[in-house]
């Protein structure tokens, strides 16, 4: 069987089972020593401007983040150091693109770190210099692939954006001449149509019918334009308080499904307010539930599930549909990428736009009981009081 990458990490800084052992040791001695550790941690990075800044004013969330840094630091002494452990961790270098994390903050918080638990073993096994050393080296070799794993995804996951980038910018240069080139035309058809409606008498049932299939295919084509041009344009978004409850409600007013797909949803009542634009975001949910419909058919489910959390909302969006494969998952959020035997492939593009343009996220996330279907999680900010985002606890 091929080596993974962890392993291949492992072996080239000589993590073997004796330093896993000794990180146990340490996690016993270490980890009255968290809460400690972490208020050094942010106290130094409070002290400097740039990292200050990187965390967006973030005093007002240093206290949940001291949380997750100590959870983080159970887990890297602790382990176990397998698959799962990589797959973990490789979340933090891809959070730092995702915020625009200068990687220089992140390798002098981990060598806050490093000093903090140096200590720790210079001061507990002091009468023991052989446990000393092979303390020291383990804490050395775990950091070192803390580093290494992020500082991978880091690169994998920026060069991946960069070349999006690079595809958008191509793509919204080609949208937005053919968009504008389209509208004109189309302008004539709706116009054309209008003063025909208007000559048709009202016994010419089979023409009026035509007239209105028309007009249809013509609201259809309007709204691919609409999608592509907002793909690549930067509306002005409204910043105020929403309702996300209300905004669920207006889009399932607008989405016909057949008599035997049940839709539901779950604790949107109870949910805080988001703040952003109510219009975009009824649009997030008319994709999402345009595409469970036709997803799951003739009959089936599309549930939402609402959860509030400490700084945001969680919206768990499923269907009973056959779900997506995973050879395509990567690629879903990707514009004009789509399985449909109709549509172009912006309706997710456009949903993880208006997300990100909110602070927020999209990701599938096939569901946990491993049934069928498709599952999308969406984050939002709750509304702010003090304006901070968390960013350099990453680490955790």
């Amino acid at each position: 069987m091929a080596e993974t990458l962890f392993e291949e990490l492992k072996r080239y800084v000589g993590f073997s089972p004796e330093d896993e052992q000794a990180l146990l040791s340490l996690h016993g001695v270490a980890r009255g020593e968290f809460n400690r550790i972490a208020e050094v941690f942010y106290a130094r990075i409070l002290e400097h401007e740039g990292a200050r800044t990187a965390l967006e004013g973030g005093e007002r969330q240093v206290g949940h983040l001291k949380g997750t840094l100590q959870i983080w630091m159970d887990q890297l002494l602790r382990g176990p150091w397998d698959e799962a452990y990589y797959e973990l961790r490789c979340r933090i270098g891809r959070m730092h693109v995702r915020i625009a994390l200068p990687q220089h903050y992140m390798f002098g918080a981990m060598n806050v770190l490093r000093r903090e638990f140096n200590a720790l073993i210079d001061e507990h096994y002091r009468e023991r210099p052989q446990e000393l050393v092979a303390m020291r080296m383990a804490l050395s070799k775990i950091l070192d692939l803390e580093l290494a794993i992020m500082l991978h995804t880091y690169r994998e996951d920026l060069l991946a954006q960069q070349a999006r980038n690079e595809r958008l910018s191509t793509f919204g240069q080609l949208v937005g001449s053919i968009g504008h080139e389209l509208r004109n035309p189309l302008g004539v058809i709706e116009t054309s149509l209008f003063i025909i409606k208007g000559r048709v008498g009202q016994g010419d049932e089979r023409t009026v019918k035509h007239l209105d299939r028309i007009g249809e295919q013509v609201g259809i084509a309007n709204r691919i334009v609409s999608d592509l041009l907002d793909m690549i344009r930067d509306k002005p978004l409204k910043h105020e308080p929403v309702k996300l409850e209300t905004v669920w409600q207006s889009a399932l007013l607008a989405v016909q499904h057949p008599a035997r797909v049940l839709v539901s949803a779950q604790g949107l009542a109870e949910l805080p307010e988001v703040r952003g634009d109510p219009h975009q975001l009824r649009q997030v949910f008319l994709n999402l539930l345009e595409n469970a419909v036709q997803a799951v058919g003739e009959a089936g489910t599309v549930e939402l599930k609402a959860t509030a959390l400490a700084d945001s909302v969680e919206l768990a969006f499923e269907d009973s549909g056959p779900g997506v494969s995973e050879s395509i998952r990567r690629r879903l959020f990707e514009p004009l990428m789509t399985t449909k035997a109709r549509g172009i492939g912006l309706g997710l593009p456009l949903v993880k736009r208006i997300l990100e343009r909110h602070g927020g996220s999209i990701i599938y996330a096939p569901r946990p009981e491993g049934g069928s279907g498709a599952r999308f999680l969406l984050r939002l900010p709750i509304a702010p009081q003090g304006g901070a985002r968390a960013a350099l606890p990453a680490l955790g």
